[in-house]
């Protein structure tokens, strides 16, 4: 029997927040290079989940396919800054592009407006380009690698196997080194 608890599952992600320095500017930032459509502004002077006083703007962007990117500005609290305590690569937010065409778009808008891009990054099962929003977020766009789907199966097949050997050595799995060794074959 099936307890009804097992049967819960999140539909999707509603938003992901993040702060800015500049509500304004960030918008339009990401309107500007992204494309992204401005959707919704909420601004209060009340925190509402904790009754904290403290204004704030919140601005929403639509990042596609029902994906809503948002933004807190805070102009009492201190300067916001980044975890210095976590690499800068590892904190980002990725967002998927149709084809490398169109990733090599971005990546030629994206110079011409003055930001500075790093890649075309081979990730195996997709490729990247990596650049920062004016708040200082790392931001990364993908596009499919052509074998992704045969690629994804393949680690399908491991990933369990990969967690639990990583959960004992701490150090990384040889189960997907594939990935950056060479020439992928679908049948291996």
């Amino acid at each position: 029997m099936v307890s009804e608890h097992n049967q819960l599952k999140v539909d999707r992600i509603h938003h992901v927040a993040y702060r800015c320095h500049d509500a304004k500017e960030t918008v339009e930032w990401y309107v500007e290079n992204l494309n992204m459509d401005f959707v919704l502004a909420i601004a209060e002077d009340q925190v509402p989940s904790t009754k904290e006083p403290d204004p704030y703007m919140h601005v929403f962007l639509d990042a596609g396919s029902e994906n809503v990117l948002a933004f807190f500005e805070l102009p009492t609290k201190a300067q916001m800054d980044r975890d210095r305590n976590t690499p800068e690569w590892v904190q980002h937010i990725a967002f998927r592009v149709k084809d490398r065409a169109t990733l090599l778009a971005y990546r030629d808008k994206l110079e011409a407006n003055g930001i500075e891009v790093l890649g075309v990054t081979d990730h195996s099962l997709f490729h990247s380009i990596y650049f920062f929003d004016p708040n200082g977020h790392r931001l990364e766009l993908s596009c499919p690698d052509p074998q992704e789907e045969a690629k994804l199966a393949r680690l399908d097949a491991v990933k369990w196997e990969m967690l639990e050997e990583w959960s004992q050595t701490k150090r990384a799995p040889k189960h997907a080194a594939w990935l950056h060794e060479g020439e992928f074959n679908a049948e291996d």
